[in-house]
């Protein structure tokens, strides 16, 4: 009858984690989330916003006081009384799912983009101040979080930029940080008491140096910043990798294969990443797969050998006007046409076309490789063939970076 807003302001005096504030903090960081999220997964904006808002409003309600277990569900059932949209309602329900490796993965678009953002925003909050998983020690859940981005991710199709929306969750954290270190100092020092507010703010940051208004000063400070924030998204992108390993053996797919896509860019594009790894791994169990894997090490081999021996590296271009053989030519049309259609079908992201493009490549990399000699004494053939070796590698690891896969 007296609405959520008394149950939101008490959140504010409820300590979500010493570092890194209140509840209250804390949901202004997932709603801010979740407004960036949400077109990103087909939600409305605002509506993924209003949810993100009002979720953990139920913690502060006598019913989840007495039966901790129902945070969640009723909360839906508050936001259902409270006349809020059906999609804000199911939201505040399915937000913390998926819970588990079994749990059910949420597909509303609202609900998909406020669990995602709250699951960043306690990986993010966490990995800035150093308390990540050790050993078999997790006292926050990260493993568990991450493995419930990784499953929203994937079994919805989203496309997620996660270096971008990670920055932007430790931007949001570092704001806030300041703003709290800033009010913190205000009731400490009795010599700014005096002072409005924005000279006081600014004394404040220049005596601790974290953030200058002046415009010559702000560009050092904030490339600190940024420095800072880069090391620790990277940082949390391998342990994401690290899970989504965990995740897909468990599917039956090696460790080796998404390696070899993870060499590759965009790889925290969690489904390109996947789409590419699942091509990869049905390419490798045609005929073509693993004899055109067993040319492309042997010619890597060669080429990664002549090249520590002379100290140069093979990529200038080989010139068929060099070719002293059929077969030889026959490789150079081969690799012409293979890239002709991978450099597409890679660019479209159909990586089932292009790695069936590149199995074309078994049959007259195989021929050269046994009919000619590469280092051979002519220093202009022998120059040429190890180019057209450069070659070979280049085309093929266009698609995934087989020196990665195993066999």
């Amino acid at each position: 009858k007296a609405g959520m807003g008394e149950w939101l302001d008490g959140l504010q005096s409820v300590t979500f984690h010493n570092k890194l504030g209140s509840q209250a903090d804390r949901i202004a960081r997932i709603a801010a989330l979740a407004r960036h999220i949400a077109p990103l997964v087909g939600a409305d904006a605002d509506v993924a916003h209003k949810a993100a808002s009002i979720t953990k409003a139920d913690l502060r309600s006598a019913m989840v006081g007495e039966f901790p277990e129902l945070q969640g569900l009723m909360g839906m059932y508050y936001a259902r009384e409270a006349g809020l949209p059906e999609a804000v309602a199911k939201a505040a329900r399915d937000h913390y799912s998926p819970l588990g490796p079994t749990d059910t993965v949420p597909a509303d678009p609202v609900s998909v983009a406020v669990a995602l953002a709250d699951k960043i925003d306690t990986l993010t909050g966490f990995w800035w101040f150093d308390e990540k998983p050790t050993g078999s020690k997790d006292p926050f859940a990260l493993r568990r979080a991450a493995l419930g981005v990784i499953r929203l991710i994937l079994q919805n199709n989203a496309r997620l930029a996660l270096n971008a929306l990670v920055m932007k969750a430790f931007s949001r954290l570092f704001q806030q940080l300041q703003v709290s270190a800033i009010q913190a100092k205000r009731e400490e020092l009795d010599d700014l008491a005096s002072l409005p507010a924005d000279l006081a703010d600014e004394a404040i940051l220049r005596e601790e140096g974290r953030a200058i208004p002046d415009d010559e000063e702000r560009e050092p400070n904030l490339g600190r910043y940024e420095t800072h924030a880069l090391a620790k998204t990277q940082d949390l992108l391998s342990f994401f990798h690290d899970r989504l390993k965990v995740f897909l053996k468990d599917q039956g797919l090696r460790h080796d294969l998404i390696d070899a896509c993870l060499a590759m860019p965009g790889n925290d594009d969690l489904t390109l990443l996947v789409n590419r790894a699942q091509a990869l791994a049905a390419f490798l169990k045609t005929e073509d797969g693993p004899n055109l894997l067993a040319g492309f090490k042997r010619a890597n081999a060669i080429l990664t050998q002549a090249e520590a021996k002379d100290g140069v590296e093979y990529s200038y271009g080989a010139d068929i006007k060099f070719a002293e053989t059929d077969i030889e030519r026959a490789l150079f049309a081969a690799l012409d046409r293979a890239e002709a259609a991978i450099t597409p079908a890679v660019k479209a992201e159909d990586f089932v076309a292009a790695m069936s493009a590149m199995a074309t490549l078994r049959a007259p990399i195989d021929a050269f490789l046994d009919a000619t000699q590469i280092n051979t004494d002519n220093p202009i053939l022998r120059r040429n063939r190890l180019n057209l070796l450069h070659r070979i590698r280049a085309i093929c690891s266009g698609v995934a970076d087989l020196t990665k896969v195993e066999g």
